[in-house]
């Protein structure tokens, strides 16, 4: 694609007056829909037709005449793909075999069968005549999230290959990795999701660990060696880009390159920027919203202290973000010693102690116990809770001579908020705002990292909490799941099976992270959990009531 085209491209689907235009207009209930639309002629030829269309109605057409632009210059959303099932997919994986409830080896039978509903690949045309679509081509099918996520999300990845892993779906999870690679020796690093629109901002960076879970598996280890130094190129990335200095240590915060309103919320940025006086303002706003989405929770009291009005996410050094980089430095390390480059293992092992010290000085509190988001505009902790605040555990990012201590202090911090108290899973926040990733709202993402970072320490407590956690939230997608056949992308803690809510869109169906937190704990766990309403399970939840 030649750069003009690129560039026109770019001002159909990420910023410009035809945008604007259509997306004022509010033809659809969900932004999301235009910008996934097809071209059906050029860039340059799109625009041409445009200017004319605005000269035709001295440029003020109505709302009629605009959406009738539109359908005769662009195709439906999803005409990007073909029909595809994947090769490498069988009915029996073993992870089955370990679940001994039938009605959960059923449950678990089903997610396995979603797969087949998720995949989707790109037709050849995507490739030849990339201008005319939105989507991010890549060589490789894709299995997606589900519902408006028609294309790959970065983050949502980590647990989608996790659970194509548990399915034995070695080539099609071989296929997303490879395709991430491919991104990241095109754009510096991997885009937020598999839209040009989302190509000024990344997600929390999981691709080393995708991978690390890919060799664990395969034995793979050609494919680590050759994919480590794009790995070290990823991580760079974060570190040349999204630095603050905390305390004399070196620290990363979420953030955005872009100009003006997100695309696939166009409206909806535009409406809440009204308050703010200037258009440098506006665009502060903007950048707030965009470095909301990067963070993958979007959007939260988290990083706010009213509305979406006030965000501050690029003043906030958070806990996970950190964790994951501190992560990745090891597992690069760890692959350049598959590489035999011990010098380049040893450099990473150092970035990864330099990171482990910077989250220790900054992020860990004794007297809360637990690690906490950092706000730079008044130099002090954020002491609100969010299951971010152990995400530490997950990566095993702390001293581990200090793990007993650690021990203590975070099951002490987990009675201190009550957060064992919820029937359908540990909410997000503790604070009702009606955002999506604000209590009560539940998500799979949230559930895996708090089980497994307990499940981490030496403890028989903290594994004996993360196999209680597990049971609820699997007991909650099952029962879920029966009622409607569908898993979705969050759910309620106030109630088990409660259906999530909030936010800018409807709850979407599929769900990509949902089914491979499910299927990697019911591998894990299916040898002692029980269906709902069973005998078993009664007699566990008057233990736990």
């Amino acid at each position: 694609m030649l750069a003009a085209e690129i560039v026109t491209q770019f001002q159909i689907y990420c910023y410009g007056p035809l945008l604007d235009t259509v997306q004022m207009a509010h033809l659809f209930n969900d932004s999301k829909t235009f910008v996934d639309m097809k071209l059906k002629q050029t860039p340059e030829v799109t625009m041409q037709l445009f200017e004319e269309f605005m000269a035709l109605y001295d440029q003020k057409p109505s709302r009629g005449q605009i959406l009738g632009f539109v359908v005769d210059n662009f195709e439906k959303e999803g005409s990007e793909f073909e029909p595809w099932t994947p090769t490498d997919w069988h009915q029996n994986p073993k992870f089955l075999d370990n679940v001994q409830d039938p009605k959960l080896r059923e449950f678990g039978r089903e997610l396995h069968g979603l797969w087949l509903k998720l995949g989707r690949k790109m037709k050849k045309e995507v490739e030849e005549q990339p201008e005319l679509y939105s989507i991010i081509h890549v060589p490789n099918p894709v299995i997606v999230p589900g519902g408006r996520f028609r294309e790959f999300y970065y983050w949502d990845s980590y647990w989608i290959i996790k659970g194509l892993l548990y399915s034995e779906m070695y080539s099609t999870a071989k296929g997303m990795l490879q395709n991430f690679l491919h991104i990241i020796s095109r754009f510096g690093f991997i885009p937020n999701g598999g839209r040009v629109y989302y190509s000024k901002r990344s997600q929390p960076p999981l691709l080393a660990a995708m991978i690390k879970a890919y060799v664990e598996v395969t034995g793979d280890e050609d494919f680590a060696v050759q994919a480590v130094p794009l790995l070290e190129h990823e991580f760079n990335f974060w570190f040349n880009n999204h630095t603050v200095q905390c305390n004399g240590h070196t620290l990363c915060i979420y953030g955005d390159k872009s100009k003006g309103p997100r695309p696939e919320s166009y409206r909806e940025d535009v409406e809440t920027s009204q308050d703010f006086p200037t258009e440098a303002a506006k665009q502060e706003h903007y950048s707030e919203l965009k470095a909301g989405a990067e963070s993958g929770m979007d959007f939260s009291s988290r990083t706010n202290t009213g509305d979406l009005r006030n965000l501050k996410t690029r003043s906030i050094i958070p806990v996970e973000l950190n964790a994951i980089l501190f992560w990745n430095a090891k597992i690069i390390a760890e692959f350049y010693v598959m590489a035999k480059n011990l010098t380049k293992a040893m450099v990473f092992e150092q970035r990864a102690q330099q990171i482990a010290e910077g989250i220790h000085a900054c992020l860990w509190h004794e007297d809360v116990g637990a690690w906490l988001d950092y706000d730079m505009i008044n130099a002090r902790r954020r002491n609100y809770f969010v299951p971010t605040n152990l995400a530490p555990l997950w990566m095993k990012c702390y001293n581990e001579a200090l793990e007993a201590n650690i021990t203590e202090k975070v099951l002490k911090y987990i009675d201190a908020m009550e957060i064992d108290s919820f029937p359908g899973g540990v909410p997000n926040t503790l604070q009702r705002t009606g955002e999506q990733w604000d209590y009560p709202n539940v998500w799979a993402p949230m559930q895996y990292m708090l089980i497994a970072g307990l499940d981490n320490l030496n403890d028989q407590r903290a594994k004996d909490l993360a196999r209680s956690w597990a049971t609820r939230w699997v007991h909650s997608n099952f029962i879920a799941f029966n009622e409607t056949h569908s898993m979705f992308e969050k759910y309620d803690a106030e109630e088990l099976g409660g259906h999530g809510s909030g936010g800018e869109y409807e709850v979407q169906l599929g769900f990509g992270w949902s089914n491979g937190v499910i299927v990697e704990l019911l591998d894990k766990y299916g040898n002692i959990l029980s269906a709902p309403g069973s005998k078993k399970d009664a007699s566990e939840m008057e233990n736990f009531l």
